[in-house]
């Protein structure tokens, strides 16, 4: 029986591709979504991919991982730097674990990037490997909800 990851992502997500290429890559956020569906399928993961611009909508989908998921990768994107209701929803899943995923190395931006209100209720931070990002939570998950 495969266990199902939610990977979930923040405002902005969605023009990977167009955005900022030098800081984000080329890829697009369809490219990264199935890089996650190759990595789950090895790893033994079913992937449930979503994006919203939505603050509220990623704290449903997070309280949906509490029935659903055995873990969440989660790129907030800028609200991991403004999100207490984030936060408060990590935290009210618990023991589920959740990996808070950058694409970029966000301590080596700008000094408002330097602080997530996510963290502290992660499991862990992954940062600074490009889309490889996702992948390495992905197999951080697998250990630990194993």
């Amino acid at each position: 029986m495969t266990k199902t990851i939610f990977v979930l992502n923040g405002p902005n997500l969605n023009m990977l591709g167009k955005r900022e290429p030098g800081i984000y890559g080329g890829k697009t956020l369809a490219d990264i979504e199935a890089d996650c569906r190759a990595a789950g399928t090895e790893l033994g993961l079913t992937i449930d991919f979503r994006q919203s611009n939505h603050e509220g909508t990623l704290v449903d989908w997070l309280h949906e991982a509490a029935d659903k998921a055995a873990g969440v990768a989660f790129n907030a994107g800028a609200y991991t730097h403004t999100s207490v209701a984030l936060h408060d929803a990590i935290r009210a899943i618990s023991p589920i674990p959740v990996i808070e995923v950058h694409i970029s190395n966000v301590h080596a931006r700008e000094e408002f990037r330097h602080t997530s209100m996510i963290a502290p209720a992660a499991k862990g931070v992954i940062c600074g490997f490009g889309p490889h990002s996702y992948i390495l939570a992905l197999q951080a998950l697998k250990s630990i909800t194993q």
